[in-house]
């Protein structure tokens, strides 16, 4: 028996219903802080995807700052480079990824990895000899 693979959903809309949306009814379909915010975004976020858009065809990446812009639809299967402080990481738009933010996805803080203890930082390494 096959497993029966199950379309994505959004909130009871298809991928392809929400990306025939313009960015207001998006807004509709969003939590109440992302709504707002992407209400107040509306004019930026359709300058980044047109200029996205251009870079794309020209087979460009597309690299940005703006760690605050809201996931739309139209964003999907887009490869987008975000910078995290340091450097751009690379990160592929899924559909799973709406409503959320480009930043939540480009880390800023790595693990901390602990080397050995220093010379002096123990009791016991103390009265080792510094050479």
């Amino acid at each position: 028996m096959e497993p029966i693979k199950k379309e994505f959903t959004y909130r009871g809309k298809t991928i392809e219903e929400l990306k025939q949306m313009n960015l207001r009814e998006f807004a509709r379909l969003l939590k109440s802080n992302e709504r707002r915010t992407v209400l107040r975004q509306t004019d930026q976020l359709e300058r980044f995807l047109s200029k996205a858009a251009k870079k794309i065809e020209k087979r460009k990446s597309v690299r940005t700052h703006f760690r605050h812009l809201i996931i739309v639809p139209r964003m999907i299967d887009m490869t987008i480079n975000v910078y995290n402080g340091k450097e751009f990481v690379p990160v592929k738009i899924m559909a799973e990824m709406m409503g959320h933010r480009f930043g939540e996805f480009s880390v800023t803080r790595l693990k901390v990895k602990h080397g050995a203890a220093g010379i002096g930082a123990t009791r016991s390494s103390a009265s080792l000899s510094v050479k």
